[in-house]
């Protein structure tokens, strides 16, 4: 396979993989697909009953390949450009070029499209065909398609899922018009350059998919169809990007990571749909049986929500919204468990109630509503955004997840603190445990976030939350001076994927760095080598936090094992066994970068900056941050550090920005447009220490 040279943001091969699951996704949050896949999927469309509730599958028009004459003498090339978000398909001979190119619209998320381009290549003026392969049928196993009139020349369908995920529960329709496919594509012998557009627009209703066809034929009549998803796109990286200056794999795992994470939040400005979270697998994956079915778990809270917050706190909010919309949903779980409140499921589609399949995590895996609760913790200290709680339900799902902790904690005479019995912590090798360490750390946060919020708004605190939160058991090894995992964990037993671990970060719980260290040392050598891919990103933080850089190396590096080539598509297992288009894994590099490297710590009165540089990487500039409302861009060298403001905030309560140096105590201005380098631009050398 071929790469793709010194560009590290377009992966490129000369032959596909034999494995159809590691081809490259297009997505926009609203509709994705697999490239050369025959179903795409849309936003928050799932079918089935609880436990089998999936995405449903959607036939896709724009599933096609190009194919010329066995006597043409050709070169192949596919590419996935980042940049661009686009997908290309080269067929290269003597005579001519010709270009298959495949898009999600980054601007126009209801619109999936592709085009075919033929240059001829020489003066000769025969007619140059290119075959168009397509297994199309306008059916689904999962939605009642029938066929509507056409539509300006294009073809058209509709109808409703079969089964709600609840009984009595809505039965979304799906609406689709789409290009009709020819055979083939001819070159005419006077012509030099001929290019054909295919648009597919999927909404949920007639009036709304037919308005976005037009949109979309509009745009090809102006030509400008496939500039107005690339312009998209460059304004997309504009407000958020990470160069690195280091090995040519990690640059393209960034960008990898970044341009999968992006395209599954929605576009800047979009509007017009209710996003329905992040799965696993992305939305192009989640078919019945495939990639946890499409669900949202922890992965989106813990494990995306965090780079997304830092960089687009709007898309941060619609992942927020989304879980306040399915409040009700976890309620009814908490209420059937036989508890008060709101319990976040451990499997969420649409309703907010549980639809894993294995009962025993749903009923265990309960520190997902302190995840939860966490991401609103995180996005409250970055924004300072009191209207999502104060008109917009973020109080009351606060107020909930509180009264279910409450009610999930038993009193302990002998020990004289509330337990929480009964859970399979993030370590699913073990379940029905008492007392999970990280459990009980992260409810005991989800009490002080909201007395903390509560006394903000001036909302009386009740009692017992300060009661419960002040005394919770948090397993502690006082003579090992470490974290057991849970009450009888013994030193040295097997554990699945990241679990004390996360109580220094994110958690960033109260523990010395011997503490600190103990746990990393502790539970290293334990963990499961070919486990979920976020594992070792959440070591490599650690160890960066302690300034040990060659140890946080060699668990950043145990990531690049679970990257496939050569579209850089994550497995959830080293091994490549599990979910593929891994988010979750994808999450937890970009942490490690901006959580490791940078050292960016989110805090309730500050964001905070201690980063690491690497010998290997000479310089890392982040683009983009995003904090009350101000634009921030960091760069770190091995030398110097520079912040540069580039955007103030429209408050002014919140755009007063000084950068502390917590050493040696010195207050130093940030403001925008500033003529002094002193102040919209800071350089000094990385000796000075923390920032905050």
């Amino acid at each position: 396979m071929a790469n793709s040279g010194d560009d590290p943001t377009v992966f490129s091969c000369t032959a596909l993989p034999s494995d159809s699951r590691l081809l490259p996704t297009v997505t926009n949050a609203y509709l994705g697909t697999r490239v050369y896949r025959d179903i795409l999927h849309v936003n928050g469309i799932y079918n089935g009953a609880v436990g089998d509730t999936h995405r449903a599958d959607v036939p896709s028009p724009i599933n096609v390949k190009m194919k010329v004459s066995s006597k043409d003498e050709v070169t192949e090339t596919f590419s996935l450009n980042t940049r661009t978000g686009t997908f290309s398909h080269v067929l290269q001979s003597p005579e001519y070029t010709a270009t298959h190119r495949i898009y999600a619209h980054h601007a126009r998320v209801h619109l999936l499209a592709f085009s075919i381009t033929i240059q001829r290549a020489t003066t000769k003026r025969q007619p140059i065909t290119v075959q168009l392969q397509t297994q199309f049928t306008p059916k689904s196993p999962d939605v009642d398609f029938n066929r509507g009139p056409d539509y300006q020349g294009a073809q058209y369908i509709y109808g409703k899922t079969l089964i709600p995920e609840v009984e009595g529960g809505p039965q979304p329709t799906v609406h689709m018009v789409w290009t009709p496919v020819p055979q083939a594509v001819i070159l005419l012998g006077e012509e030099q350059e001929q290019s054909w557009e295919f648009v597919t627009a999927v909404a949920e209703s007639e009036e709304g998919v037919k308005r976005h066809f037009q949109e979309g034929i509009s745009l090809v009549a102006a030509g400008s169809l496939y500039s107005s998803h690339t312009q998209a796109w460059a304004a997309r990286w504009r407000g958020c990007c990470i160069d690195v200056d280091g090995p040519l794999s990690l640059k393209q795992a960034v960008y990898g990571c970044l341009y999968y994470l992006l395209s599954a939040i929605p576009p800047l400005g979009s509007s017009g749909f209710l996003f329905h979270g992040i799965s696993p697998g992305g939305l192009s994956n989640g078919t019945q049986g495939e990639d946890y079915w499409g669900h949202v778990f922890w992965d989106q809270d813990t494990w995306m929500f965090p780079s997304i917050l830092l960089f687009y706190p709007e898309a941060a909010r619609a992942i927020l919204e989304y879980r306040i919309r399915t409040l009700d949903g976890a309620m009814r779980n908490a209420q059937e468990l036989g508890y008060k409140g709101a319990k976040f499921p451990w499997e969420s589609a649409a309703t907010g109630c549980e639809v894993c399949p294995e009962k025993i995590y749903g009923a265990q895996e309960i520190h997902i509503t302190g995840d939860v609760l966490l991401a609103f913790e995180q996005y409250y200290h970055v924004t300072q955004d009191a209207k999502l709680f104060r008109e917009d339900g973020g109080w009351n799902l606060v107020g909930a997840v509180s009264q279910y902790w409450c009610s999930r904690m038993v009193w302990s005479e002998e020990e004289q603190c509330y337990h929480i019995k009964g859970v399979m912590p993030p370590d699913e090798y073990h379940y029905q445990v008492d007392n999970s360490v990280y459990t009980n750390a992260v409810a005991q946060r989800s009490l002080n976030f909201a007395a903390d919020l509560a006394h903000d708004f001036q909302i009386p605190v009740p009692e017992e939350w300060l009661e419960f939160a002040k005394k919770v058991k948090v397993p502690f090894d006082t003579e090992k001076k470490y974290h057991p995992e849970y009450d009888g964990y013994r030193a040295g037993e097997h554990v699945k994927q990241a679990d004390v671990v996360l109580l220094g970060f994110p958690m960033m719980y109260p523990m010395s760095p011997e503490v600190r260290r103990n746990d990393l040392e502790m539970y290293e050598p334990v963990t499961e080598r070919d486990g979920p891919a976020m594992t070792w990103s959440m070591f490599a933080v650690g160890w960066m936090e302690l300034k040990e850089v060659q140890r946080a190396q060699s668990q950043l590096g145990k990531c690049f094992n679970n990257i496939t080539e050569p579209f850089k598509i994550w497995s959830e297992n080293s091994d490549g066994s599990g979910a593929v288009n891994f988010l979750t894994g994808m999450g937890g590099f970009l942490q490690a970068v901006l959580f490791g490297y940078m050292g960016f710590r989110i805090t309730k009165n500050s964001l905070n900056f201690d980063p690491v540089c690497p010998e290997d990487i000479n310089r890392i500039k982040v683009t983009g941050v995003s904090y009350l409302g101000n634009k921030l861009n960091f760069t770190i060298t091995k030398e110097r550090i520079r912040i540069k403001v580039t955007k103030s905030s429209g408050d002014p309560r919140l755009s007063l920005l000084e950068a502390v140096l917590v050493e040696s105590g010195q207050h130093i201005p940030l403001h925008e447009g500033m003529v002094s380098p002193n102040c919209d631009t800071l350089v000094w050398p990385v000796h000075h220490g923390r920032y905050m």
